[in-house]
């Protein structure tokens, strides 16, 4: 712009030098018809210069062309592909379906490819018809209260928008949800439904998968009846058996430059090194532990309360937002991988997709080191799902264990149940089954290729932004567990948290996250009052709550009954922040403190208890003081007892039956005056 001001300058500049010079020679007259002259033919040039310009806008549409390298049907159409799988995934899980699906079709004689709807244009689904034999299956998983995940947001926001004729479109919808939430698979749902009515042709059922029962389970099932109805419609049959197809080819690095190596990164090379907001999944601020205390006095567990510095990161947080951590694998663990494998886990390597259109060049950052990929990259610790067991059943040498391998990983009801309890039930990671299969020892890079990624794990932020605006607290309890066959199994991310404690350094608590906004939040008006039924560490986004009211109060503004219904096991046990809780019903921020001790005495007390027990007050604050209700923590138990103990007060104080009690709570929910935040 500097530039363009001072040549703008000269240009004025000039005009009245040049008059002064041919004053000498011209009268006043001649200078005016000059000027009159040069002006005339000056604006005639600039304007015809611009009608010449007019048949040039129609490029400008070229800027749009960037869209069709982003779009699907073209991709499809160049690669050969007639079978596109949308994922929806929050965890991985949907994503890692998409994939096999995809792998699956070669055996039909058809292509698939697995996409992220986030990196395609959804409107040209109205185009797929243009392949032969075309299909869209979407894996899409519910995250939340019944909300899309964030790639699928965009997707689903174009959905309920778009009046596009999906006539030739033909598709099929696997959902993944969870049973103990109010909204089950309502993702899955509406795209099915809404595919439908936009005219879509729905070649078969919309499967449900249920996380709270077995999901693989579930996936395997409608699989395995998903495609016969394809080779019914299409007119084609199995080309044969399933085999094993490497998505990626190995690459060893002997020579390489190691600042181009990834050490842990998400995403850009060295991020952690040269930390550059914003800070997003693919980008995490490393912030330090400044706090990590026990919060329990007793007890065989460990529940901790951890404070996160986020000075100088640009994060912005609400009260009852998530804080996302990216949490590494136990050394132990991964030392264990490499001596049974026989492998130096320091070999740098790639892992590198063979399909180049591909736009998933690596399965995780590389190169890197199989140290790094076990340690930051790959899901150790979970038990693996049947199509692992299927692709490594080939590196078993002793056939009985090939046999129990492959079995594990068919669909017969046999098979089906010796995965459950050998697997599922029994709790073994991949090091337990390397473990107890003596003769099965795969290609480190196989297993490598075929591990889902290792997760962000999420937790309610436990503080104000308004009181700790360069802080983020957290609330956990350590997971740990014995398993079936004797092995003590840890929670990844709650031990590594555990292990994080504030040296005079820094350089080894550390913690990668990043925030996710939520839909959990307190009243828009300070007055309205809240109700906050939080047992455990459900406690964690009320301590946020309870925070930002007392600083409401300090402001002047006036401030509504603040009620908590807290829960947890023995008073002398595991009361978390009782000090601090004590202290705000002091000052008479906290109106109201009940808390049940559910082992103190020889009948369980639960927080559904004490709602009965206060229903009366219960009713009055949400008939007449329109209260806000938030429920956090269990979802499996606790949020449902809860929700049954609010149909039970409504129906009693509100005069109504058991149906209008139900239909006026999830009124409250629609209104955004039920809420819930909750875990299974």
């Amino acid at each position: 712009l500097t530039v363009m001001g001072d040549a703008s300058m000269e240009q004025t500049i000039s005009p009245p030098d040049s008059t002064a010079q041919q004053d000498s020679f011209f009268s006043m007259m001649d200078v005016f018809l000059i000027s009159l002259i040069t002006g005339l033919l000056t604006y005639w040039f600039f304007f015809r210069k611009k009608k010449e310009e007019v048949p040039d806008l129609p490029k400008m549409q070229s800027v749009a062309a960037p869209v069709r390298d982003s779009s699907f049907i073209e991709k499809m159409k160049k690669t050969g592909r007639n079978i596109v799988v949308f994922y929806g995934s929050q965890t991985g899980t949907a994503e890692e379906f998409a994939n096999r699906l995809s792998k699956d079709a070669h055996r039909y004689g058809l292509r698939g490819m697995a996409a992220d709807p986030e990196e395609y244009d959804l409107s040209d689904l109205s185009r797929l018809s243009e392949i032969d034999k075309s299909l869209a299956v979407f894996c899409m998983a519910t995250y939340g209260e019944g909300d899309p995940t964030d790639n699928a947001q965009d997707f689903y926001d174009w959905l309920q928008e778009a009046d596009a004729d999906l006539s030739g479109l033909r598709f099929a919808v696997f959902g993944l949800g969870n049973k103990t939430y109010e909204h089950f698979n309502a993702m899955g749902k509406y795209v099915d439904k809404r595919l439908e009515e936009l005219g879509a042709q729905r070649i078969f059922e919309l499967g449900l998968g249920d996380d709270d029962g077995n999901l693989e389970e579930d996936f395997i099932t409608w699989r395995e009846q998903f495609w016969p109805a394809v080779c019914e419609h299409f007119g084609v049959e199995a080309t044969g058996e399933e085999s094993s197809i490497r998505q990626y080819e190995l690459v060893v690095h002997t020579d390489v430059n190691m600042n181009k190596v990834y050490t842990g990164e998400m995403g850009r090379l060295k991020s952690y090194e040269n930390q550059k907001p914003p800070f997003d999944a693919k980008n995490p601020f490393l912030a330090q532990v400044t706090e990590n205390r026990k919060l329990n006095e007793g007890g065989e567990r460990h529940l901790m309360h951890l404070e996160l510095d986020i000075s100088n990161s640009k994060i912005r947080y609400e009260s009852g937002d998530h804080v996302a951590v990216y949490p590494a694998n136990d050394s132990s663990l991964v030392n264990q991988i490499g001596e049974i494998l026989g492998m130096d886990l320091d070999t740098i390597m790639s892992l590198n997709n063979l399909d180049e259109e591909s736009n998933k060049k690596h399965p995780f950052p590389c190169p890197t080191s199989y140290r790094t990929a076990l340690t930051y990259y790959l899901d150790i610790t979970n038990p693996p799902r049947t199509n692992v067991l299927y692709e490594l059943a080939q590196y078993a040498t002793d056939a009985g264990e090939q046999e129990r391998l492959r079995k594990m990983a068919s669909s017969a009801a046999e098979g089906k149940a010796l995965y459950l309890s050998w697997v599922v039930e029994a709790r073994r990671n991949i090091l337990a089954i390397l473990q107890d299969m003596p003769s099965l020892r795969p290609p480190i890079d196989h297993l490598c290729e075929l591990l889902p990624r290792l997760q962000a794990r999420y937790y309610s932020i436990a503080s104000s932004s308004k009181v700790h605006p360069n802080a983020i607290h957290i609330c956990a309890v350590t997971v740990e567990y014995e398993t079936k066959t004797g092995r003590l199994n840890k929670g990844v991310a709650t031990n590594w948290l555990k292990n994080k404690v504030p040296d005079e350094n820094g350089s080894t608590s550390l913690v990668p996250m990043y925030v996710r906004k939520s839909q959990f939040r307190l009243p828009f008006k300070p007055s309205t009052p809240v109700i906050m039924i939080g047992p455990g560490t459900g406690i964690a986004p009320f301590i946020g709550f309870i925070q930002e009211r007392a600083w409401l109060k300090q402001q002047g503004k006036e401030v509504g009954e603040t009620v908590l219904y807290y829960g947890c096991r023995r008073e002398r046990e595991d009361y978390l922040y009782r000090e601090e809780l004590a202290r705000f019903h002091q000052e008479g921020v906290l109106t109201q403190l009940n808390v049940a001790f559910s082992r103190d005495q020889a009948e369980k007390v639960y927080v559904q208890h004490l709602l009965k027990k206060n229903k009366e007050n219960i009713w009055k604050l949400i008939n007449e003081g329109n209260a806000h209700i938030y429920v956090c923590g269990d979802a499996r138990n606790m949020a449902r007892d809860v929700q049954n103990t609010f149909y039970e007060i409504v129906a009693e104080f509100g005069n109504m039956s058991q149906p209008q009690a139900v239909d006026y709570v999830k009124k409250l929910m629609t209104k955004g005056r039920y809420s819930l935040d909750v875990w299974s």
